[in-house]
């Protein structure tokens, strides 16, 4: 039986897919450990954006594929997909946690202690951007959650701070269907638009928008 709209995690963003394609898809996923378990009902009961289990195996199962060591998030919140990132680049790798929010960072750095992770994260207070844009290294992924108006500046950014074949994922980019408006009114809307354009106009990337929760894009850099 499927469950109940209103019983189901605000993390969910139903409306892309059909909803018991949805419900299907969440009922698949194995059960998730205790800190996931308790980061995704805090997410849910605060409002906190996070992108959820579904969402979060295919940025694990992205990193896993191409042997990833080093991830930049821009916009991280409570963690939860930073520790999905973490477990993927093992022992030896390293993720670059960031969030403007100093409440946010220290819950954060609190469930990743608890996670075994917390060697593996740089924790970065702040604009994303700025700190993405004083790192000095290449990354093999970059993962994009900031500010839907900001998404357009932060493609500007990554390009320089991606190695040749690393990725650059980004979440929400069919902002719950809004993205098929005529004529959308909504900054945030033309902001995410004006994103979709430039990253499939791109010569330094090879495009794909996959229709799961929110919608997620994943570019690999030529």
């Amino acid at each position: 039986m499927s469950q109940k709209k209103e019983d189901k995690p605000r993390w969910r963003h139903d409306g892309i897919t059909a909803g018991p394609v949805d419900d299907y898809l969440y009922s698949l996923l194995p059960k998730r450990d205790e800190v996931l378990t308790e980061m995704e009902e805090y997410a849910s009961q605060h409002n906190v954006p996070i992108v959820g289990p579904a969402v979060a195996r295919i940025l694990q199962q992205y990193a896993l594929t191409i042997a990833a060591k080093s991830v930049f998030e821009m916009g991280s919140a409570i963690g939860y997909s930073t520790i999905w990132w973490a477990r993927a680049v093992g022992e030896k790798g390293r993720v670059v946690y960031t969030d403007g929010d100093p409440k946010n960072a220290e819950r954060a750095r609190r469930y990743f202690d608890r996670a075994g992770v917390a060697s593996r994260i740089a924790i970065r207070i702040g604009d994303a951007l700025e700190v993405l844009s004083e790192q000095k290294q290449e990354f093999d992924i970059i993962f994009c959650d900031v500010d839907k108006e900001d998404y357009p500046r932060a493609f500007r950014l990554v390009a320089p701070h991606l190695r040749k074949g690393g990725l650059f994922i980004t979440d929400n980019v069919l902002w719950s269907g809004r993205v098929a408006e005529k004529n959308p009114s909504e900054s945030t809307t033309k902001a995410i638009l004006e994103f979709n354009r430039q990253l499939y106009s791109s010569k330094d990337f090879f495009s794909t928008i996959l229709p799961i929760r929110d919608g997620v894009s994943v570019a690999l850099k030529r």
